[in-house]
């Protein structure tokens, strides 16, 4: 897993999908271990992550979940697709949109998840699809289990991010906002939530 094979896939893809790939870089470790921070570190957890890009959270994950688990990759990009299959063959990797995370996860014999991680450039949806991925998103999450994503400090008070955090308090009675990551390029904070309203 080669840190410079990653960059250079993220980049062509991001260049390729600039609507799809709303990152600037892969995310940095501090970040990467912060998001994965919330999943399950004991037992036989199943944890999905959307939008795992080049799998630099995914990673993290896999140094925190105990042997058993199960870690599933929902990508909708064909060319992460393939490099994740390719450099990650521990992880089970579906493609797929996210907007139909319940029926995806249905395919492959899972109906409810320990923990979602989410790497999608969510101020790049509009506000439909924005409800329409966290819906799916609060509808597979087992009693208690938590939903984390990012966002990038320079932005968390623009309008789009504004609105997004509107979202996640609409949609979880729970939503905590942690310190930002200054050693992230760029610096970003992340949103753990509990408990869908």
């Amino acid at each position: 897993m080669s840190p410079v094979r990653d960059f250079v896939t993220f980049v062509s893809s991001a260049v390729r999908s600039p609507a799809v790939i709303g990152a600037v870089a892969p995310s940095g470790r501090a970040l990467s271990d912060l998001l994965a921070s919330v999943a399950p570190a004991e037992g036989q957890p199943v944890v999905v992550e959307l939008g795992p890009g080049t799998g630099v959270v995914s990673a993290a994950l896999r140094r925190r979940l105990p042997e058993g688990a199960r870690h599933i990759a929902v990508e909708i990009d064909p060319g992460m697709v393939e490099h994740l299959r390719r450099t990650r063959p521990w992880l089970e990797v579906v493609e797929g949109d996210a907007a139909d995370l319940q029926k995806l996860l249905a395919d492959i014999g899972v109906d409810q998840v320990d923990a979602a991680i989410s790497g999608l450039p969510w101020t790049l949806f509009p506000e439909s699809a924005q409800r329409g991925i966290i819906d799916q998103v609060t509808k597979v999450l087992a009693p208690g289990a938590p939903f984390t994503t990012f966002a990038y400090s320079h932005v968390t008070r623009l309008p789009t991010q504004r609105r997004f955090r509107g979202v996640l308090e609409s949609e979880f009675s729970e939503v905590h906002v942690t310190p930002t990551v200054w050693r992230n390029l760029p610096p970003a904070l992340a949103y753990q939530c509990r408990n869908p309203r």
